[in-house]
Order: structure tokens, then sequence, then C-alpha cells
């Protein structure tokens, strides 16, 4: 591949901590690396909100986060843009800036990342009629891919599937067994049987399943308990209360708040089923995340979380609109001897980030 300069263009890469910011870092690190084995030519990292990079990641000469200032973000972005061959974009609301810099030098090769809702959405005119004629989607999924190209008439050729990986950083177990700590911060027992959820709980966003999960806790045996982690905004903390003592399951649900990204893997560790059955996963990060950390996973079937299981190789995938079925794989992957060390060599072997920056780079050297 001839050594082109890559643009990568996020809203935040350092500063947030969601599955659309996990997939920034992963390609910021990976850019650092094919720049590193000299495979690519120069690179350049803007992010319109971050402060500053994690130099993990990459380094202060090919990082500028601008810190809300949109204006800066934009002069720069164009300067860097017409200087760069690929432009890759993080979110569609950066899509303007491709268009402009298409328009300025017709032969940048423009790519845009589809996570998922997002994306999903109607978009106007021209921002379709961009994506349809002048811009490469990279999809997290096949069914991100499915939807784009349904909802907005993306030619297949345009489309390309690139599912997301573990973060290089992830703390990854060599020994399975559940944290005394945890369990005494949360006021277990050791004969618990813990179910899982790590997710942002957003009144905005109520598909990812966990109303489900509450639901099935009454029918499940007694010694299960469910611990509910993510940041909550208010109004999705006061329905999940509700729901809590609607359902009486006050003593068998432990709703965490915001869990920082060094204690994940533990948390992963303390749990028997991280059980997420969403409508609507783009992805799902958590998931590979839960996998290789040797957790048994039940996901929804109708949606981007087929992908991060494999379809169904590392998990239960489950019609994430049926109790019984929920309830069902619950009880049958509790009662079903683990293999974690299984679980972990094959969420590796597909999710690993050098798994990632090897079809990355594949990516970089097609020519759509």
């Amino acid at each position: 591949m001839h050594k082109q300069r890559i643009l990568f263009l996020s809203l935040y890469t350092f500063g947030f901590t969601g599955g659309i910011e996990k997939v920034c870092r992963a390609v910021t690190k990976a850019l650092a690396e094919l720049k590193a084995g000299n495979i690519t030519g120069s690179y350049q990292c803007l992010s319109m909100y971050d402060d500053f990079a994690d130099l993990r990641y990459t380094d202060a000469n090919h990082f500028c986060g601008f810190k809300g200032n949109r204006t800066g973000f934009g002069w720069k972005t164009i300067r860097e843009g017409l200087k760069s061959e690929i432009v890759i974009l993080s979110h569609i609301n950066l899509l303007v800036f491709g268009w402009l810099i298409k328009k300025l030098k017709p032969k940048t090769r423009i790519i845009l990342f589809a996570h998922g809702i997002e994306i999903w959405k109607p978009l106007k005119n021209w921002k379709k009629k961009f994506l349809q004629q002048k811009t490469e989607i990279w999809a997290v999924s096949q069914y991100t891919a499915d939807t784009v190209q349904k909802q907005h008439y993306i030619p297949l050729n345009r489309i390309h599937i690139l599912n997301n990986c573990l973060d290089p950083f992830f703390e990854i177990p060599q020994i399975f067994g559940k944290p005394a700590e945890l369990i005494e911060r949360y006021s277990l027992t050791p004969d618990k049987k813990i179910l899982f959820t790590l997710t942002r709980l957003s009144s905005e966003e109520q598909y990812k399943g966990y109303d489900l999960v509450l639901r099935a806790m009454k029918n499940l045996p007694e010694n299960t308990h469910y611990i509910l982690a993510g940041k909550a905004d208010e109004a999705e903390q006061l329905r999940i209360t509700d729901l809590i003592e609607q359902y009486q399951l006050q003593q068998r649900v432990t709703l965490t708040g915001f869990i920082a990204d060094e204690e994940i893997s533990r948390h992963f560790l303390l749990a028997d089923i991280f059980v997420m059955p969403s409508k609507a996963e783009g992805f799902g990060i958590s998931f590979i995340e839960a996998s290789v950390c040797g957790c048994k996973v039940i996901a929804g079937n109708q949606d981007g979380s087929r992908d991060a299981l494999l379809n169904g190789e590392t998990g239960t995938l489950i019609d994430p609109f049926s109790l019984s079925e929920l309830q069902s794989a619950v009880i049958k992957a509790l009662e079903t001897p683990s293999n974690p060390i299984l679980q972990q060599t094959k969420t590796l072997e597909h999710f690993g980030f050098a798994n990632y920056q090897n079809k990355l780079q594949q990516l970089l050297i097609h020519s759509s």
C-alpha cells in the first residue's frame, strides 16, 4: 500500500467511556501501530471534545483534543484533511467534515464508522446521498450493515464489516475465581449465583433488556442475585428502583452505578452469567469483555449481539422479548459446567486487538 496520510476524526476518544469511544481508542492505537511498523504513512487524530490523550494509545504529536471548541476543530480538520489521502469519521455527526473535504479534494477517500442507533435513524437528504455515492462505510456488525443498507439504500459494495475488538489494555484474567473483595463489597455470600449486566442506563435507550431480567428474577432460584451496573440518568434510576420495589427484589438486586475501567474484569469474574437481552445493539463490546473473562453470556438474537457471540458459539442467543426463553437460558447456564479457558481462547482468537489491527490494515489497503 502506498503510504498514505490518514486523518481520524472523533467526538470523544478518551474523555468518555461508551462503546463508540472504545472503538475510537482501538482505531487510534491501531493507526499508531501501523505507523510504527512503517505500514502506513503519517496519521493525525483530532477529537472535538477531548482534553488530553492517553499516551498508551498514541503520542502527543499525533493527537489533538479541542475541548469543545468546534470552530478550532473545524478549521484544523479542513487543513489536515486537505493534506490527507484517507479521512476516517468515527460518527455520523462528523459527516459534514467529510463532505467539505471531499468537495475541496475529490480524490480523498472518506470512511465512516457505523455503530448502531446513531446511523439507523432517518437522515437528511444530503447525508443520505453522500453516503450512497461518496462514502465507504465500516459497520461494526452484520446487523448494523444490513440495517444501514436497508434504511439508507447504500450500495453493498460501499459497506464493509469490521467487528469491534477488546481494548488492547483490557485486563484479561489468567486465573478464574470470584474476587472476595467484591463479594464483601456487595454483601453477598459465596453460594450466590450472580447475574450481571453492565451498560449505560438511559431513559432514552430502554432496549438493553434489563427490564426483562428484573421480571425473570422472581422465577429464578432464590440464591440468584442480579447486579445491574452502569451510570444511570435520574429518570431511569427512578424507573428501575420502582421496578425493583414492584417485583419485591430489594434483597436480590444491586445497583452499582458507574464502574471504573480498572474494575470491570473483576466484576465479570464475580458473575456467573453476563446477561443483556438487548433488542437494538449495534455490537455490544461488553459481551466480548465478559466472554474473555470466562463468563457465560446470554444475549438477544435480533441485533448485533449475534456478531459479538459468534452466532451462538460463545454464548446463548434468545428472543429478547421472551420471558420464558430468558428464564430457561439462565437456569440451563447455571446448571451447565463452565469452560472459561476455552471461552477465553475463542474470544481472543476472534476479537483480540492484533486481529482487529490486521483487519483494519486490510480495509485500508482495499480501495472502494
